[in-house]
């Protein structure tokens, strides 16, 4: 038994999986289904940064005292 197949998988072990799989089998359909699931995760990655950058944006100002 391998000791591998036991531990939780990174969180960034998703985009490898997705960035290695063929893509030669599938369809038009099937990759325009793809690339709008792709595009609306990239949209909810970038809203989850600009949250992040609004969080540090108001730590820096209550921590310097510019509030």
């Amino acid at each position: 038994m391998d000791l591998e197949d036991d531990r939780p998988t990174p969180a960034g072990d998703s985009l490898s999986t997705v960035e290695n799989e063929a893509l030669d089998a599938l369809g038009v359909a099937e990759l325009e289904t793809r690339i709008r699931r792709l595009k609306s995760e990239i949209v909810r990655t970038e809203a989850a940064l600009a949250a992040r950058a609004d969080t540090r944006k108001a730590a820096d100002a209550l921590f310097s005292g510019k509030a």
